[in-house]
């Protein structure tokens, strides 16, 4: 197949989605015979900085490839590293033409509005020489792992809420609560139901030494600042009450508990690093979003934004997300949107009693395990997506370890998918040399949970 003058040949395709592109892929296609170089500088807060090396061709006949290969590359790194300052360094048409994408009216617009809404900065793409090139700084910080007193974790999702008490490192309390969160505007319906599950879990201790909270959404200094969770609440209530959400219902607990917040992939990738002791462990959580994270080499957590639901996955314009308007991006593919997507094109009859949507997942999961065809291409396509992902996600990620978790990587479909995963990550990629981490079922549909448990050091 080929897209924009670049032939990519993709052995192993998705059966309910033959055409799809994959990234990783492509940025191969790409580079055979491109020689001039250009780095990505992303500049996030307290000075941390991101550089990624790459090259362009040379050839003018190339020009719109390499605008449209760079755009993609820029999309990646903006949302798995985060920054408000984009440095485009070798190329002054290509910084140009990345500018005016990333404009005030531009069609990464909501990319621009969202960055300057979490680092509180006006966002800025600049051109620099080559040898003007920024150099890369990243802080990193504990990635938890302590076991000791007594300890809340939870998990905030989309559809549920995941909560468990730990004594000494002994599970003594978990549960999963469901919720429906988009179908509330009022915070102090979020407040109380949050409130809530901690009070269940700290009822199974002798007292609260720590909570730990993954949940999905962006958090800086224990701050709510962009969570799709809430999105439904209006902006002067979410400034009010949402954006210190988290430090409120701790307080409700006790006021003096230490508490911690991680990205819910951070917690995937840390449950996998634990689970494994291993360590340059990339997680993947496909529940009702994806979510994603990692623990570098140091066991660690960087501090990147690791929004992997908006990394770009295909290069088709097919699969649009409706919060962010642009196409391609992993939410649509590897998650339960990507289920009822795919549902609905492999002409599983749709219900019409306006059933949930998570619902409707467990409902096509029970057609996998009855041996209906269409439900199995379903998850057997979302396990080939999985493969084509990881392959992208290690050419920006140092990769050793794949953690796989969240709600659909469970159950009969779960199984129809990463049996699907281990199949193309064998065929496409012999040679690339990581290991996929699967915890047991039950911690893979709740994992981030006691991973979350496990932050604060005491």
């Amino acid at each position: 197949m080929i897209w924009n003058g670049i032939e990519v040949e993709v052995r192993n395709r998705p059966a309910a989605d033959p055409g799809f592109i994959p990234l990783g892929l492509y940025m191969d296609a790409f580079l055979k015979g491109a020689s001039r170089p250009v780095s990505i500088a992303v500049e996030r807060e307290n000075g941390n900085i991101s550089v990624f090396d790459t090259f362009l061709h040379e050839e003018e006949s190339y020009s719109a490839a390499n605008l449209a290969y760079l755009e993609r590359i820029v999309k990646f790194l903006l949302w798995s590293r985060g920054g408000w300052r984009i440095s485009i360094c070798g190329d002054e048409r290509a910084a140009k033409y990345i500018a005016a994408l990333y404009g005030a009216s531009g069609e990464r617009a909501f990319d621009r509005r969202t960055m300057e809404s979490i680092y509180e900065k006006s966002f800025e793409v600049r051109f620099l020489p080559l040898e003007e090139t920024p150099r890369g700084a990243e802080r990193t910080a504990s990635a938890g792992g302590f076991l000791d007193g007594c300890r809340i974790g939870i998990d905030v999702g989309g559809s549920s809420r995941k909560v468990c008490a730990l004594l000494n490192g002994r599970l003594v309390y978990s549960a999963t609560e469901p919720w429906q969160p988009l179908d509330h505007a009022d915070p102090d319906y979020h407040i109380a139901e949050l409130t809530a599950s901690l009070k269940r879990a700290a009822q199974a201790l002798p007292r609260v030494d720590a909570i730990g909270i993954s949940t999905a959404g962006i958090y800086v200094s224990n701050r709510t600042r962009i969570a799709s969770l809430f999105r439904t609440v209006p902006q002067k209530a979410f400034e009010e009450k949402i954006t210190d959400i988290y430090p409120r219902v701790c307080a409700a607990i006790g006021e003096k508990i230490p508490f911690a917040i991680a990205n819910d992939g951070d917690a995937a990738a840390l449950a996998g690093s634990l689970s494994h002791k291993a360590r340059n462990v990339v997680g993947i959580s496909m529940g009702t979003s994806e979510a994603g994270g990692y623990v570098d080499g140091a066991g660690r957590i960087t501090g990147r934004l690791n929004e992997f639901a908006f990394l770009p996955l295909d290069l088709r314009m097919t699969a649009r997300d409706a919060w962010s308007g642009d196409f391609g991006c992993g939410v649509a593919y590897l998650s339960s949107e990507a289920v009822l997507r795919l549902a609905k094109a492999a002409g599983i009859p749709e219900r019409a009693d306006g059933m949930a949507a998570q619902d409707r997942v467990r409902e096509i999961q029970r057609l996998v395990q009855s041996g209906d065809p269409a439900a199995i291409a379903v998850f057997d396509t979302i396990g080939c997506y999985l493969a084509h992902a990881i392959y992208t996600y290690q050419k920006f990620y140092d990769t050793e370890h794949v953690a796989v978790m969240g709600g659909i990587s469970a159950g009969p479909g779960g199984a129809v998918l990463l049996r699907r995963c281990r199949r193309v990550l064998a065929g496409e990629y012999p040679g690339l040399n990581l290991e996929l981490i699967l915890p047991e079922e039950e911690k893979r549909a709740a994992g981030q949970c006691f991973a979350a448990a496990t932050l604060v050091k005491l």
